[in-house]
């Protein structure tokens, strides 16, 4: 049976319940009506307490991601000594398009007239008022130095200091201000298989964008150290580009002045006036100074000024720039 034997409305309240064993029914397990002051008290502050440490966390969280977001630079330039200027749109970073876009700017012809004749070779814009860098080999021996921009407008420029060891040296143009500035990234990130793109003027064609990946890091390259030999895309149609890798010569014949120095080696296509160039990772950052190139026809002795790039350059890392601009600032040579 499921029914009640107890009379409608013989319900006792809660206060005549008996007291002992003998109450009935049992008296419930809570009290209702009677207020609890320590569980309630407990309660708010156990609950404060956790919100406190939530918001915290929230908080730190947040301020972390903040912090990422607006000191990027600063962190990143004191970890690996990135040199920062002309940055990859954020729709266009990894495209070889917005790199170009980016970065041509910072990219300039460099005509060098010496005893030897008329050569053409590239640089890397570094500070607004024409800090450039390019191979020792272009301007080596040069009487005068002229500058073209991306967009047209010519310079003269001055040699500030040469490193024939490392290849490289520094120029600075004369009544420049406002330029725009590659950034120098951290050759020691890059690795073999990375997407690159070179820019430069082969040719004499200034601004030519090519591309390629990086197909082995520290690569043993010479290359002369003294004008002649060095200077590439002589009217003449003498010397281009020399170099010696792997106990070769390359391109002519590269003297008895030589400096050997550890490169990135890319199959982005390089011909004759990149040098001085930049080599650009995909986020638009400088990684490396075109320096060399093999060329098939020069190579098999033909001195055409027409050899192009079968898929061998190489690059002087950045970091080795970065660690040599002290030195060519203060206008010391090796």
């Amino acid at each position: 049976m499921t029914e009640s034997q107890r009379p409608s409305g013989e319900y006792p309240m809660y206060p005549s319940y008996g007291t002992g064993e003998t109450a009935y029914p049992p008296p419930p397990s809570y009290q209702p009506d009677r207020p609890a002051p320590h569980r309630r008290a407990r309660r708010p502050v156990a609950l404060l307490a956790a919100v406190a440490i939530a918001a915290a966390v929230v908080g730190g969280g947040t301020a972390t991601v903040i912090g990422r977001l607006t000191d990027d630079g600063a962190a990143t330039a004191a970890g690996s000594g990135v040199v920062k200027g002309t940055t990859v749109s954020q729709t266009s970073k990894g495209t070889v398009a917005g790199v170009a876009a980016a970065l041509a700017p910072a990219i300039v012809e460099i005509g060098a007239t010496s005893t030897s004749g008329q050569s053409t070779g590239s640089g890397v814009v570094i500070t607004a008022d024409g800090e450039i860098v390019t191979n020792n080999h272009v301007i080596a021996g040069a009487s005068q130095i002229e500058v073209t921009l991306s967009t047209g407008k010519k310079y003269t420029a001055d040699v500030v200091g040469t490193d024939a060891d490392k290849d490289l040296a520094l120029i600075k143009l004369r009544g420049a201000s406002g330029l725009k500035t590659a950034t120098l990234g951290d050759s020691s990130k890059v690795a073999v298989g990375d997407q690159v793109v070179a820019i430069g003027s082969p040719e004499g064609l200034t601004g030519t964008v090519t591309s390629g990946i990086v197909s082995a890091l520290d690569r043993d390259v010479t290359v002369a150290k003294d004008g002649d030999s060095g200077q590439e895309q002589q009217q003449d149609g003498g010397r281009q580009w020399p170099f010696e890798f792997g106990g070769q010569q390359f391109n002519g014949s590269t003297g008895e002045s030589t400096t050997t120095y550890k490169a990135i080696q890319t199959d982005a296509s390089l011909n004759p006036g990149n040098s001085g160039g930049a080599l650009i990772d995909m986020n638009g950052e400088v990684i490396g100074i075109n320096s060399a190139m093999y060329s098939a026809s020069n190579a098999a002795g033909s001195g055409s000024s027409g050899a192009g790039s079968v898929g061998l350059g190489f690059a002087i890392p950045v970091n080795t720039l970065k660690a040599d601009l002290d030195t060519l600032r203060a206008g010391h040579g090796s």
